[in-house]
């Protein structure tokens, strides 16, 4: 049986779908993180569903139940939430699919409406509902229109959602029937089950498909690939596997004659041959002059859920709860260092600004890595609170990029694999680090993604919202423990930016 995720697991990959189908057990199992993912778009879904007062919701639990009883709740002609239909494609082959929402339309026709927790329409999704289109039809069905309903990142939330403003419904009908034309979804649907109904797993080439439209879970692919590989090459991206085709697989081994458009990429070339770190001192000078101390390394952590949380917010917006401070007045001088993590039951925000506002000072340079994220979320900060759009500007005036001699690649080390991330600069400058300092792999909570799921459980452990129910508040033990999981990370972003800047004094 095709469904529609193996359908779109199909498009993507062979291998992922012929896996997934015969050796489910070598797909990894999903982390809390993702399960809240899909979580979160369950009850954007039920958002949807209250367009339509008068649907009929079908149980899905009961696999032949729900095929009988959406047969049945058809000719009642009302709006069906999560309507299933199974049809035979070619002998023993079926396919499956489940609409979020069947709407009548006059007689005998349906609208098909497809759910979405993204704020837009994304190409995936066209072949998506095209799927879904197809098997509706051949179960019976006449389509009149397909839509796609996903939130509206324009919607701000003052007090209770509305569900009206808060989803948008966008008529893809065209780009559906444009799909069409353009593949042969009956010839795709049986090369799918060629593949499913083969014994043998197909050899599939690494390829650009591993990554888009989702990254594959089958990263066991790419184990061939050594080190310092073409596949690092910065913004390497069709170069790489142009280079990989002609059977070049490690940077040192680019023939000269290869056009490349970024002095970046020929210094990577350069320190893979020699073996040794590409320094621009007069780079590095240039961006050590700029620094005014005394000195604020600056960190922010963030949450943004498809689902509005906070009142004058919007979907996916980056709300801020935490923040780290290590500030040094001189040159090699000792740091202080200043935290703030918001309490899990109130809108973090006042409480952040204030706290920053009260530790920043008003002169020396604020050292941030990626300026562009901090300074959007003071950017937000500025428009909730106005009166504060003076010291804001000012605050934003004196941020100083750290990311800009890595990005430049005035610093290079074969070790960050192309990347100036500072989890990739830190082990590579600083190959040791002081004693009592943990390095990002030894810790609970490493990635940014990871600590702001730590702090959305805590609020989802104070929400009254029923739907969060099994995201139950952790207890004290458990809640003291995420609240210094994310201290210890948040700060050592900060002391992080401290041990970078005095790496680049010294060289």
């Amino acid at each position: 049986m095709l469904s529609k995720s193996k359908y779109l697991i199909g498009l993507q990959c062979p291998r992922h779908l012929w896996t997934a189908i015969h050796e489910k057990e070598k797909l990894p199992e999903h982390d809390e993180e993702t399960k809240w993912v899909f979580e979160q778009g369950y009850i954007i879904q039920e958002y949807a569903q209250q367009w339509f007062p008068d649907g009929i919701d079908i149980p899905t639990k009961d696999f032949n139940k729900s095929l009988k009883d959406s047969q049945e709740l058809l000719k009642k002609r009302k709006p069906l939430f999560e309507a299933a239909f199974k049809v035979e494609f070619s002998k023993g082959n079926y396919l499956y699919s489940r609409a979020d929402i069947l709407f009548p339309v006059g007689k005998d026709q349906w609208d098909l409406i497809e759910v979405k927790s993204a704020t837009r329409v994304k190409p995936e999704n066209i072949h998506d509902v095209s799927f879904q289109r197809y098997v509706y039809e051949k179960a019976g069905l006449k389509i009149r229109k397909c839509f796609l309903m996903h939130t509206n990142n324009e919607y701000v939330k003052k007090g209770k959602i509305n569900p009206k403003k808060f989803m948008a419904m966008e008529d893809i009908t065209e780009k559906i029937d444009k799909a069409r034309k353009a593949t042969n979804i009956e010839e795709t649907i049986e090369n799918l089950f060629k593949i499913i109904n083969s014994k043998k797993c197909p050899e599939v080439a690494i390829g650009h498909h591993c990554k888009k439209p989702y990254a594959c879970p089958l990263t066991s692919c790419w184990d061939f690939i050594p080190s310092n590989s073409v596949f690092d090459l910065y913004y390497g991206g069709k170069k790489s596997f142009e280079l990989f085709e002609k059977d070049v697989k490690l940077l040192k081994d680019i023939p000269e004659n290869f056009k490349l458009t970024m002095k970046q990429q020929q210094i990577q070339i350069k320190c893979a041959k020699t073996n040794k770190p590409h320094i621009n001192k007069e780079g590095i000078k240039d961006f050590l002059d700029k620094l005014k101390y005394p000195l604020y390394y600056l960190d922010f952590e963030t949450i943004g859920t498809g689902v509005p949380l906070f009142d004058n917010s919007h979907p996916y917006q980056q709300v801020p709860f935490q923040y780290s401070l290590h500030i040094q007045e001189k040159p090699g001088g000792e740091t202080k260092h200043v935290s703030f993590l918001a309490k899990s039951d109130d809108d973090p925000r006042h409480d952040f600004i204030k706290s920053l506002k009260e530790n920043l000072g008003d002169k020396g340079s604020i050292v941030v890595y990626n300026e562009s994220f901090e300074k959007s979320v003071l950017q937000k900060l500025e428009m909730l609170y106005p009166k504060e759009k003076k010291w804001i500007d000012a605050t934003i005036k004196r941020v100083i990029d750290l990311l800009t001699p890595f990005r430049n690649f005035d610093y290079y080390n074969c070790k960050q694999k192309g990347s100036a991330s500072i989890k990739a600069v830190l082990p590579a400058i600083i190959p040791k680090l002081p004693k009592g300092i943990k390095n990002y792999s030894e810790m609970e909570i490493a990635k940014g993604n990871l600590a702001s799921f730590a702090f959305l459980k805590m609020v989802l452990g104070e929400s009254p919202d029923k739907r969060f129910e099994k995201w139950k508040k952790p207890d004290k033990k458990e809640l003291e423990k995420i609240r210094g999981n994310l201290e210890e990370y948040c700060s050592l972003d900060t002391l992080a930016e401290v041990l970078i800047v005095g790496a680049l004094e010294r060289l």
